[in-house]
Formats: structure tokens, C-alpha cells, sequence
């Protein structure tokens, strides 16, 4: 009878230690792992977004709430009148007003001529452009004479529209008479005219105006824009009305006659804050100033 040898257990191969190379182990059905984006919910990206927004609410609360009215928490060196802190040393004090300060009371506001610091001249708009009248000029204007004040007129320049055709404008609008300032041109928009076109057109109002009215108009605009685009001498041969914001004192080192200093003055008579200036000179010297 035949024996069978004793069988061999069958041997067993070792497990490897790591992952085979190469391969790499996913998630069935669910895709590739995403990274929370920039602005996710959690993570880094959120915090920084949220940094981002606190700086930009800032920067925009300061902006509009603040700036405007910091002037008002300035140490004063001159005198509290008006809602503001009134330049030093200067005598003679006006406003500028158009329809934008609404319906002006002119017998409340005539009360203002007898105070410690009292109003005595008023620039009034007439025309902006080539065709658009201030709808409050002409009663504005009588209003001012009537009311024993020393008037001026303004036209707003448009740099868009023929300046020949805004002078003519102006002139048609405006009965300047003795005593009256003489007219004045805002400046205040480059538009889409270079440094050189925008002269040319400014210097075409002024020649024109003055050939009408035989005084040389008055120059208004702020101070950056005169250093920047009418700091040509040709200009410093006109009375020079700088309009220079919440500072102590005008910082351009050429010739002027008027500051305005604030835009947010509070007069009674004036629904809407408006705007204050001053005169550098006495009274005799306004006058000496104003059309013979």
C-alpha cells in the first residue's frame, strides 16, 4: 500500500510597509480635494477679507465724516463767528451764495452787518456755461444792493463750451453799476482741454469781459488748481479770489485780494451752510476796488 508525504503549509508573502509608488488613494465619487478659496468662510482668506472691509469703512467714514468737520476741533488762534474759526487779523468778511443755499431771508441776514465780525460784501452767481442762469441771481443781486451790501457776480466756467460764446452770455446776464465788484470767473475744471487750452480759453473770457465792463475781472480758483494749470504770470495781472480750505493761512506766496476760507459757514438768513471769505485790505481799499 502507497504513503504520501506530510503536505507543506503554504507560505504566506509579507505585506509591503508603505504605499506602492506611484499611486495614490482617492475618494470614490467625490472628485479632487478643493482648497477653501480666497474669500471662504473659514480660513485665512477670511480673515484678511475681513481686514480689507474694516480698512475701506474706515478710510470712507473718515473721509466723509470727518475730514469735513475736523477743522472744528482745531485749536482756534482767531475768533469763533459764523460755525467756524474765522482767519486772524483780517477786517472786512463776505460770503458767496447761488441757488444752492436756498431761499435767503436778506433782512435776517442784514443783522449781520453790525456785529463784532460783520458782512460786507456778497458774491452772487449769475451763469455757469453758455447758457445756464442761476434762477436765484436776479433777486439775489437786487436783494444785495438793497440791503447795504458791496455785490459782486460770478460766472462758472465751462471748459466744454466755447469760452467767446460764455463771456457774451455773462455779459447779457450781468447790470454791473458804481460801487459794484468787479465780475468774476470761476475756474474750478480742466474738462478735456490740456494746460495750454484751458489758458487760451480762460484768457478769451477775461479779455472779452474786461472790454466790456472796463475793469479787469476777478480770478477765482482754488489753490492747487492755480499752481497747477494758471500759473502763468499773464494771470497775475488779475485780482486773485483763492479758495483755500480749513488752514490757518493761505499758503500761496503770490498776490491775492479775497480767501475764501471755509465752505461750511452758518449764517442766519441762510438755510444751507455756505460759504466765507475775506477781503485783504480795510474797507476804503474794497471800495478803491469796486467799479467807479
Amino acid at each position: 500500500m502507497a504513503t504520501t508525504s506530510p503536505r507543506k503549509p503554504a507560505s504566506k508573502k509579507p505585506k509591503p510597509n508603505g504605499r506602492k509608488k506611484g499611486k495614490k488613494k482617492g475618494r470614490r465619487g467625490k472628485g479632487p480635494v478643493r482648497k477653501p478659496g480666497f474669500f471662504s468662510l473659514s480660513g485665512k482668506g477670511f480673515y484678511v477679507a475681513a481686514a480689507c472691509l474694516v480698512m475701506l469703512l474706515s478710510t470712507g467714514f473718515y473721509f466723509f465724516f470727518i475730514r469735513p468737520y475736523a477743522y472744528r476741533w482745531k485749536p482756534c488762534y482767531g475768533a469763533k463767528m459764523y460755525g467756524t474759526c474765522l482767519p486772524l487779523n483780517y477786517e472786512v468778511h463776505g460770503i458767496d451764495i447761488s441757488h444752492h443755499q436756498g431761499a435767503i431771508d436778506w433782512d435776517v441776514l442784514q443783522t449781520m452787518q453790525s456785529n463784532d465780525f460783520p458782512l460786507k460784501f456778497a458774491f452772487i452767481k449769475a451763469t455757469e456755461g453758455g447758457d445756464l442762469a442761476d434762477p436765484r441771481f436776479e433777486y439775489n443781486f437786487a436783494q444785495a444792493r438793497r440791503h447795504g451790501y458791496i455785490r459782486g457776480a460770478y460766472h462758472f466756467f465751462n471748459p466744454s463750451t466755447p469760452a467767446s460764446r460764455q463771456a457774451d452770455f455773462f455779459i447779457r446776464t450781468v447790470q454791473l453799476e458804481s460801487g459794484d465788484l468787479p465780475p468774476v470767473l470761476d475756474v474750478e475744471r480742466r474738462g478735456k482741454k490740456d494746460k495750454a487750452e484751458l489758458q487760451e480759453a480762460v484768457k478769451c473770457w477775461l479779455d472779452k469781459v474786461e472790454r466790456h465792463y472796463g475793469v479787469k475781472p476777478i480770478l477765482y480758483t482754488s489753490y492747487k488748481f492755480k499752481m497747477r494749470y494758471l500759473s502763468d504770470p499773464m494771470f497775475d495781472a488779475y485780482p486773485y479770489w483763492i479758495a483755500h480750505y480749513y488752514v490757518d493761512s493761505v499758503r500761496y506766496e503770490g498776490a491775492w485780494q479775497f480767501w475764501q476760507h471755509t465752505d461750511r459757514g452758518i449764517v442766519p438768513g441762510i438755510p444751507k451752510d455756505v460759504d466765507l471769505n475775506i477781503f485783504r485790505g480795510s474797507m476804503d481799499e474794497l471800495l478803491e476796488l469796486a467799479i467807479p
